[in-house]
């Protein structure tokens, strides 16, 4: 049997499969919800093919996973396969000619007919060719709500961001934290995006997001913006955690009330044993408006001058989308199938929000859709100063937001 790094399918590629390998499949997924998920992928590829998942789990969040697996390649180590979020992390690699080209892969399994949004398999491709299998869709205007610690508090649950902040003194009163946010930059970086998302009017973000308007980002409605972000600074005081799921935790607990945060929080409630609707709330845009991103993860597959190697390869980016193993691995992530065409009838009600929402259309691009690389770590390094840096203010950080907005690619 064949030593490698990597992940592997099964479908139409499985016969050109000439002897079964051990592929390595490194990624960032090890918090316990993340964990029971990946562990789908890992039961169907062993249970499916005659090859063997071999997990590379790398501690951390995705900006400390990612310099890790890209020195690996560029140092000529590669593993089989590796995960990224969909979108323009992976476009100098793919430059470089060192990911495998799925092309093939995609046609076969229609992959063009059953990814939804379609837009999700596009910043798979680059210059007419498919190098990534998207897995799921992820969104991050989220506000995460715990029953319990408004119980405590004597108070309902809020409905909305500013019923949340309105709340904040009978939630101090009662010794609950308002707020728990992770000291992560990509964390603070994806409250002050979900924030912008709930309050400024679609044409406003867009401009700013999508055209780069730096007046707009100049302007008085993004300030509104910033003197929210600064609200939520203030209401996290006493969440003292550094990963997202410790401040998920928190929220589980009752000891704070809320996280804004991304839909994979949902697998920490679940393996907590606690229900949507009763145990803990959801309110997508904040509770404002119906309307999420779509980002998410992929899986991305190194050249490797092996032909059993890229056969198997071949194999696991078909069986990621195959639909069984779409609903058993998104039903424990929490984010949403990247098929169209599966029945999900399973999922709780704060997926079946994400659900009809995605029906509905009203969706957005993710900030690893429409920023590189370099620009996101600019905002996620801007947002984290301002939130730790209590005599920074909204007039600095919005005139210092704009400016990298000027700049943006």
């Amino acid at each position: 049997m064949k030593n490698l790094l990597g992940i592997i399918g099964v479908s139409a590629f499985a016969a050109g499969s000439a002897q079964a390998v051990d592929l390595e499949v490194t990624h960032w997924w090890v918090s316990g919800g993340e964990a029971a998920a990946v562990a789908e992928f890992a039961k169907a590829l062993n249970e499916k093919t005659e090859h063997t998942w071999v997990d590379g789990a790398i501690a951390g969040s995705g900006g400390v996973a990612r310099p890790i697996m890209v020195s690996r390649i560029l140092g000529g180590d590669p593993m089989g396969a590796f995960q990224f979020n969909h979108g323009r992390q992976a476009e100098e690699l793919i430059e470089a000619g060192l990911l495998l080209d799925l092309t093939d892969v995609a046609e076969a399994e229609g992959w063009m007919d059953i990814v939804n949004p379609p837009k999700l398999l596009e910043a798979c491709t680059y210059e007419g060719r498919i190098y990534c299998a998207p897995v799921n869709i992820h969104s991050t205007q989220w506000l995460w709500l715990s029953h319990a610690a408004f119980e405590q508090a004597g108070i309902p649950v809020p409905s909305n961001w500013d019923e949340f902040v309105a709340a904040a003194p009978a939630l101090r009163e009662a010794g609950v934290i308002p707020l728990a946010m992770g000291q992560q930059s990509w964390q603070t970086n994806l409250a002050f995006g979900a924030i912008a998302v709930g309050l400024l009017p679609r044409e406003v973000w867009a401009a700013v997001n999508l055209n780069k308007d730096a007046d707009v980002a100049a302007g008085p409605e993004y300030t509104r913006v910033f003197e929210a972000f600064d609200n939520a600074r203030m209401l996290s005081e006493g969440s003292n955690v550094n990963e997202w799921n410790q401040a998920t935790s928190l929220v589980i607990t009752g000891k704070a009330a809320g996280q804004i945060h991304g839909d994979w929080a949902q697998g920490e409630f679940q393996v907590a044993e606690q229900v949507a609707g009763q145990d803990y709330s959801c309110l997508p845009g904040l509770g404002f408006e119906g309307v999420l991103d779509t980002g998410g993860d992929a899986f991305y597959f190194p050249v490797v001058d092996d032909e059993d190697v890229t056969s198997a390869q071949k194999e696991l980016a078909a069986l990621l989308l195959s639909p069984e193993v779409q609903v058993a691995f998104n039903l424990k992530k929490g984010s949403l199938p990247i098929r169209g065409d599966i029945d999900m009838s399973t999922a709780n009600n704060c997926m079946q929000k994400g659900l009809a929402i995605l029906e509905s259309g009203n969706v957005l691009p993710s900030g690893d859709i429409i920023f590189s690389q370099d620009t996101s770590n600019q905002l996620n390094d801007l947002m984290t100063t301002f939130w730790n840096d209590h005599s920074m203010s909204v007039e600095e950080v919005q005139a210092s937001y704009a400016e990298i907005i000027r700049n943006a690619d």
